[in-house]
C-alpha cells in the first residue's frame, strides 16, 4: 500500500457538526495529547452490503464501542490522555441516535459533505460501494500525523493499531528519558559518558616500588 500523503505532516484542522448538534473544531495537537481520528462508513452501509456481523453488531458499531471501552478501561489510552474522534458521512440525527444507543463518550462528527474526508485524503471503501473507507489516523501531541491504518473490512484492527502505537511510543519515551536504568551502566561496566577520575599530572611510581607491588597493595586495600 502506498504511503499516505499526510504522514509526517501537520494534521489538518476540521470543523464539523457533532451528534450533540454543536459544531466541533478539531485541531490535533492543540491539547498537547495524541489525537486519534477514525473515519468509518455509514453505520450500516458497508456491513449490510457484505452481510458482515460481529457478536450481533455491525462492524462500525463494534469499532466505535471498542474505542469507547479502550478510553474507559485501557491504561494505555488513559496514561496517554488520547483524544478520540469518530467521523462518518451520517447526518447529525443519525449520529445522535448512534451515540445515544451505544453510550459513546467521545465526539462523533457528521461529514455529510465530505469536507473532512477530502482534507485527510480518505476515499470510498469497498471498491466504491461504501461512501467512506475505514481509516484511522494517529496524530502525535504536536499535531503531526504519525501513522495511518486503512482497512474497511478488518474493523477490529483499528483499536489494536492505536494501542500498539501508544505502547511503542511510550516505551521509546521511557528509554530516552534521563535517569532511567537504560542510561546507567551495568555492574562492572563504565558508561562511555561517565566523567573519568582525576589524575595527577606526570604521576610516577614511587622510588623502590614496582608496578606489580603497587597492584598487590591496591588489592590488599580492596580486600
Amino acid at each position: 500500500m502506498a504511503r499516505h500523503p499526510l504522514i509526517d505532516k501537520p494534521a489538518p484542522t476540521i470543523s464539523l457538526p457533532g451528534a450533540d448538534g454543536e459544531t466541533h473544531t478539531v485541531t490535533p495537537g492543540a491539547k498537547g495529547v495524541p489525537t486519534v481520528l477514525f473515519f468509518y462508513p455509514k453505520s450500516v452501509d458497508a456491513d449490510q452490503l457484505l452481510g458482515v456481523r460481529a457478536t450481533g453488531t455491525y462492524g462500525c458499531t463494534k469499532e466505535a464501542c471498542q474505542f469507547r471501552d479502550a478510553l474507559d478501561k485501557d491504561n494505555t489510552f488513559k496514561e496517554a490522555g488520547v483524544e478520540v474522534v469518530g467521523i462518518s458521512p451520517d447526518p447529525v440525527d443519525k449520529q445522535k441516535e448512534f451515540v445515544d444507543k451505544h453510550k459513546l463518550t467521545y465526539p462523533i462528527l457528521s461529514d455529510a459533505k465530505g469536507e473532512a474526508r477530502k482534507a485527510y485524503h480518505v476515499g470510498k471503501g469497498l471498491f466504491g460501494l461504501a461512501e467512506s473507507a475505514r481509516v484511522t489516523f494517529i496524530i502525535d501531541s504536536k499535531g503531526t500525523v504519525r501513522d495511518v491504518l486503512d482497512t474497511t473490512l478488518n474493523y477490529g484492527a483499528h483499536v489494536k493499531f492505536v494501542t500498539n502505537w501508544l505502547r511503542k511510543n511510550r516505551s521509546k519515551t521511557d528509554a530516552e528519558a534521563p535517569g532511567t536504568t537504560e542510561d546507567a551502566p551495568a555492574a562492572g561496566e563504565t558508561s562511555a559518558s561517565a566523567t573519568p577520575a582525576p589524575t595527577t599530572p606526570n604521576a610516577t611510581v614511587p622510588e623502590g616500588q614496582t608496578a606489580a607491588e603497587l597492584g598487590r597493595a591496591a588489592e590488599a586495600v580492596q580486600a
